[in-house]
């Protein structure tokens, strides 16, 4: 299972503390919209995020000061939403072995996981900038099964990424559901074998299937 924007939202949680630091710092509300485009749904580096900021607005900070804001501002902000804990407590009990797979740094990926509580819901997690390899690469996937001593054969994906989650899926020969988030299916290369509204549909899926 994907972290960002699939098990944990993101996308709020980014804005909120966007808003805090534009206001903090003087910048209108308005650019809130501008933060948003360079982010990219979490696409972009925090460092090219951190130094796009800095010239923007000519902050005599460090990239590395601005970085460590974004994450601390990221974890304060992230909550687990009861019902998607719900939902992975019944795919537990109907067999099913929940894995974090994400792309990140160890440091906030981790914090969030740990201080949200997911941690008492999932059997483990992989992070790229630990694991060294990351998302569409098969080998993140064969690694978050041999954490939890379980065959990669018969998992699923479920995330909310084209590329990394379902791409990755589809690279290693793996069923998958993709969290639309209101968005249109665009790639022709592969496709998910199901598509849900949220986490606690694309469970559903995968209990179904």
């Amino acid at each position: 299972m994907d972290l960002d924007n699939t098990l944990l939202d993101r996308a709020g949680p980014f804005r909120a503390w966007g808003q805090g630091f534009l206001d903090g710092i003087g910048a209108p509300a308005a650019d809130i919209e501008w933060l948003l485009s360079i982010d990219a749904d979490g696409l972009t580096d925090r460092w090219d995020v951190a130094d796009a900021i800095r010239d923007r607005y000519d902050l005599r900070v460090p990239s590395i000061d601005l970085v460590e804001e974004l994450h601390d501002g990221l974890v304060a902000h992230t909550r687990l939403d009861p019902l998607i804990a719900c939902a992975l407590r019944i795919a537990d009990q109907a067999g099913w072995v929940p894995v974090v797979v994400a792309n990140g740094a160890v440091r906030q990926q981790e914090a969030k996981i740990r201080e949200t509580g997911l941690d008492r819901y999932v059997a483990d997690w992989v992070i790229s900038e630990e694991a060294g390899v990351s998302k569409p690469n098969p080998r993140i996937f064969a690694l978050a099964a041999q954490r939890v001593r379980m065959p990669l054969r018969g998992a699923w994906v479920v995330g909310d990424g084209p590329e990394a989650d379902i791409g990755g899926a589809a690279a290693v020969g793996l069923p998958s559901v993709w969290l639309h988030r209101g968005r249109t299916w665009s790639d022709g290369r592969f496709r998910p074998t199901r598509t849900a509204d949220g986490l606690i549909a694309a469970v559903a899926a995968v209990l179904a299937g």
